[in-house]
């Protein structure tokens, strides 16, 4: 390191802090004690220009820096007593300590310029080295109680500039104990770091001298990382020169193993998730009056969510990470609310199978729990016991078993409870404060509002996709109008021109191209149109079944089995248009032998029947059941108009019944429709 670096350094650290002093001279308020601040910062201007222009060995510099430790010590004192939280009495007794150990390192300095002689200053330098790195030790534990005890965040930012400030001496102590060799680089670290001190108390003082610091958690994060890198590469340094004095021939060799062996160590500390979080919350604990850096998590939060396009996940999974990432769990899952209980839906790095089902009422209380309470449960304290007991009672066993989910916060929007999020535990594990409550209180009420606009805005999508549909059956109606045109004009015609062999023949022409053009028409709208409106009646099932079977055997084998007792509560055209759909889209899944299978059963215990379609065709996802199965116009035909299974629906809760699915990619599909079971009178009725 050459000696221009020790000395520009230390120059310019001088300027800075002059320039300091006198700007405090001139203001005539301020947050931090003025005469002993004034004071502190002249005196570590004097002793850095004495380093730039004597030089770091002469006794006056010496003497210049036990005045700067002095002064500073001072004004720690005053800054410590004006913020402290209680009693003063351990205060004063480490200060005047450190103050004589400073005092007595300066008399030593002194004694060690005046004997001049080897074998004394032997004797003195390890001794005021010792001094020295007392008062040092004992200057940082004193800023530490600073910052443990103090709630304004300038005055910690202060604590942390002196903190620096000393602790740049301690590597040149160590180094003097070691014999001086790296004194050079040391001095010129020294200065630098010198200069990023008074930068720092620049920024504090700069706001009109009351020590507040707007400094983002990022910043303050980078900074920290910074000063751990600088502290690294000087203790490495300082080891690496020690290794090596112990090496002896293979010196170069050990150093190496030393520098890799300690790199590798430390990025695979620094790589794992728990540390970042434990700094994070180490900086807002010491640095910062709360935890969250409520504007940058509310920039994160609305640039994940609103982060459209063809690559973006869908909405529900941003969703569950935009609320995730605020208190830096690694995964969600979304809840749905549908029909007073809460269903699964998209999970965001949610270990397990996040498309499993419970039973339709396993969720039902947590429903009720959160629409009438609001309130966010905190899944630690619902195992321990210690929550409130309708949390306890109303959390599934299911969330309650998993070791991994840490809370759930419901989705309410203009007094709905649209859904809840689960999250999983974060890599600092840790309880649930105010803070967290409320943010994930806000954030969980913004989340509703994006998940009710989007439901919003896919049933104006349906409403338009219905309009559509409807112009384009006036269009056909318009076809068919014509059509009805044509023939009553041709049986017109035919009373008279019958005998006409040529008029015939046109009439057969016209007769078949009419045939052909309602055959199109029928083709296109045979699965759209609606159901009769028949009252509800007693329906024997086995014989509808058979029926559905015979008419479509010459088409695909369908085996029927099952009760052949068992009648049902239903509109007999309807019921027979709901299961038509569904057996056709089983026959157009399945392949050409394997057969769709009628499947009657009996409930008693609900007093309901049911009549099961099962496949063993292509199946479908879970997700595609969850989120487009049951929606008009969507598809997974080639070709498809996708109302199939959503009429198939409509039906069946138009007769008081239910459709569920069970489907499994690659192994089929089986459609089960639940009606009332008729009893006794009806059935005779």
């Amino acid at each position: 390191m050459p000696p221009s670096m020790i000395l520009w350094s230390h120059a310019l650290a001088a300027l800075l802090f002059f320039a300091l002093a006198l700007g405090q001279m001139r203001r005539r308020r301020g947050g931090l004690p003025a005469v002993p601040l004034v004071a502190s910062l002249g005196a570590t201007a004097l002793w850095a220009l004495a380093v730039a222009g004597i030089g770091s060995g002469d006794v006056a510099t010496r003497l210049a820096e036990g005045l700067r430790n002095l002064a500073w010590l001072g004004f720690i004192y005053a800054l410590a007593r004006h913020d402290a939280r209680g009693g003063t009495r351990w205060l004063a007794t480490l200060c005047v300590t450190c103050a004589l150990i400073m005092a007595l390192a300066m008399v030593l300095a002194v004694a060690e310029a005046a004997t001049g002689q080897d074998s004394t200053a032997a004797l003195i330098d390890p001794a005021r080295l010792t001094l020295r790195m007392l008062a040092t030790l004992a200057a940082l534990l004193l800023l530490y109680r600073i910052q443990a005890s103090t709630a304004r965040g300038g005055v910690r930012i202060v604590a942390l500039a002196l903190s620096l400030l000393f602790a740049l001496d301690l590597p040149l102590q160590v180094d003097g104990w070691l014999g001086g060799e790296r004194g050079a680089i040391l001095f010129a670290a020294r200065g630098l770091g010198t200069v990023a001190v008074a930068l720092l108390f620049g920024a504090v003082l700069h706001r009109d001298g009351d020590g507040r610091l707007q400094l983002s958690r990022r910043l303050a994060f980078a900074l920290l990382s910074i000063v751990l890198i600088g502290a690294y590469v000087v203790i490495v340094g300082l080891a690496a020169g020690f290794v090596a004095e112990l090496g002896g021939d293979r010196a170069r060799m050990v150093q190496t193993a030393f520098v890799f062996g300690t790199a590798a160590a430390l990025l695979t500390i620094v790589s794992t998730p728990w540390l970042r979080a434990s700094t994070k919350v180490l900086i807002a604990k010491h640095l910062f009056a709360h935890r969250y850096d409520y504007r940058a998590e509310w920039l994160r939060f609305n640039e994940t969510l609103g982060s459209p396009g063809d690559g973006a996940a869908p909405l529900a999974v941003r969703v569950v990470k935009a609320v995730a990432d605020v208190t830096d769990s690694p995964a969600g899952l979304l809840l749905i609310a549908r029909e007073g209980a809460l269903e699964r839906g998209a999970g965001w790095n949610w270990p397990g199978d996040a498309d499993g089902a419970e039973p339709p009422d396993a969720n039902a209380a947590l429903h009720a729990h959160l629409a009438s309470t609001r309130r966010i449960i905190e899944l630690d304290a619902v195992r321990a016991g210690s929550a409130p007991a309708a949390d306890i009672g109303a959390t599934p066993a299911w969330l309650v078993e998993r070791a991994d989910a840490w809370a759930i916060v419901p989705l309410v929007h203009f007094d709905l409870l649209t859904g809840a999020l689960v999250l999983s535990r974060p890599p600092l594990d840790r309880a649930l404060d105010w803070e967290d409550f409320d943010l994930l209180g806000v954030a969980g009420q913004q989340v509703a509002s994006y998940l009710a606009e989007d439901r919003a805005h896919d049933a104006l999508a349906d409403a338009q996709r219905f309009d559509e549909f409807n112009r384009r059956f006036a269009f056909i109606m318009h076809d068919l109008k014509n059509l009805v045109s044509q023939l009553t004009l041709l049986a017109r015609n035919a009373e008279r021109h019958a005998d006409n062999p040529a008029f015939r023949a046109d009439m057969v022409e016209t007769l078949r191209d009419s045939s052909q053009r309602m055959n199109t028409l029928l083709a296109r709208l045979s699965q759209h149109h609606g159901g009769r409106g028949e009252a509800l009646r007693a329906v024997p099932l086995h014989p509808l079944a058979k029926r559905i079977a015979a008419a479509r055997r010459a088409q695909h084998p369908i085996a029927v089995s099952g009760a052949v007792d068992a009648v049902a509560v239903a509109d007999p055209a309807g019921l027979e248009t709901l299961l038509g759909h569904l057996v056709q889209n089983a026959i157009e899944a399945s392949a050409a032998n394997d057969p769709v299978a009628l499947n009657i059963v009996t409930l008693p215990e609900s007093r309901q029947v049911a009549v099961e379609v099962i496949d063993r065709g292509c199946g479908m996802s879970p997700a595609f059941v969850r989120d487009r199965l049951f929606k008009p116009f969507v598809s997974g035909k080639e070709g498809g108009f996708g109302l199939g299974a959503f009429e198939a629906r409509q039906l069946a809760e138009a007769m008081g019944g239910a459709v569920s699915v069970e489907s499994r990619a690659g192994e089929g599909t089986r459609f089960r429709v639940t009606l009332r079971a008729a009893g006794e009178l009806e059935q005779a009725a």
